[in-house]
């Protein structure tokens, strides 16, 4: 077992015996050190895949320019390493497989704790673990490493964890079954609390059929959710690759604020195109024929872009 690979396991198991002692202030560790074992496992599969090339120069996040002394410089990798924002690019690189989504969706619980949840109850705690583990499993799978035999009974208490976080999971998403929604997106997108970040957002009524009627509750935080907060909480999460993709591009993302009801619940996907919480569908502008979105349409006039409308009032 190599330096990596070692720590990589003490830090999960330091996490997992942090979170097993159910202490509130032991919250903010056991995330800290989870998640820096999940972040040395991708590390480490990265090193195995180029076995003949020293560790810095396969994790190493910068690289500095030095003098070879023949009028030439070598590139030679700085202390710092990749973290979890930067791993699923060097993973592309080297052509190997990992959920960039649920990584950037790690990192972001990790600051979440420290930065707002620094007490955090075991609640909050069990469902980082639970939605880590998947990413945890995949690792030890690409490294043909079985987690039982290096993780001992901390593994059973992953399992533990994830088996109780994902039967009181189903029970939230079934409370929305049967609610028509009236857009696909919605349809496949996840309630998710906009306070904690909380996948366990319930329906206050199960039996409600109504989309505008959707009122829920976070069984995390205890934030209660109105219809149109819950909707747009769970298209913002379902859209967040797909808008930071699009924001770096300079191009438009797939969701954006409803020029009608003033929510970010437009959807603008491939399959669909309107507002999941008004039914507010653009056509083509009246005078110009251009397709209409809610970054070019007039506000005042959801028939014409606002390029038209800006020269139609001129001319009254």
């Amino acid at each position: 077992m190599n330096t990596l690979f070692d720590n990589a396991i003490q830090s999960i198991q330091l996490g997992i015996e942090d979170y097993e002692h159910n202490d509130p202030k032991r919250a903010l560790s056991t995330v800290r050190n989870f998640y820096a074992g999940t972040l040395l496992l991708a590390k480490e599969v990265l090193v195995r895949a180029a076995p003949k090339a020293s560790v810095k120069a396969i994790i190493g996040s910068k690289f500095v320019p030095v003098p070879d002394g023949k009028g030439g410089v070598t590139y030679e990798a700085s202390n710092k390493t990749v973290d979890f924002m930067e791993i699923g690019d060097r993973f592309k690189t080297f052509s190997l497989k990992i959920d960039k989504a649920a990584l950037a969706d790690l990192n972001r619980i990790r600051n979440d704790m420290e930065h707002y949840f620094t007490n955090a109850s075991g609640k909050k705690v069990r469902e980082a673990i639970a939605r880590a583990f998947p990413v945890v499993v995949d690792m030890f799978k690409q490294l043909h490493e079985e987690p039982s035999k290096h993780l001992g009974k901390c593994w059973n208490t992953m399992i533990e964890v994830k088996t109780d976080y994902d039967q009181e999971l189903a029970e939230c998403r079934a409370s929305f079954d049967k609610v028509d929604w009236k857009s696909n997106a919605m349809a496949n997108a996840e309630p998710v609390c906009p306070r904690c970040d909380s996948r366990l957002v319930h329906q206050k009524n199960p039996n409600n059929t109504v989309h505008e009627s959707a009122h829920a509750t976070c069984r995390e935080c205890g934030e209660d959710l109105d219809a149109h907060e819950a909707i747009e909480a769970a298209l913002k999460q379902h859209f967040a690759s797909d808008n930071y993709i699009a924001m770096t591009d300079g191009g438009e993302g797939a969701l954006a604020s409803c020029p009608e009801c003033g929510y970010e619940t437009y959807v603008t996907s491939e399959d669909e195109n309107g507002c999941a919480r008004c039914q507010l569908e653009l056509d083509e502008c009246l005078r110009c024929s251009t397709l209409l979105t809610p970054n070019n349409v007039s506000w005042d006039s959801h028939e014409f872009c606002s390029y038209c409308d800006h020269v139609m009032s001129k001319d009254d």
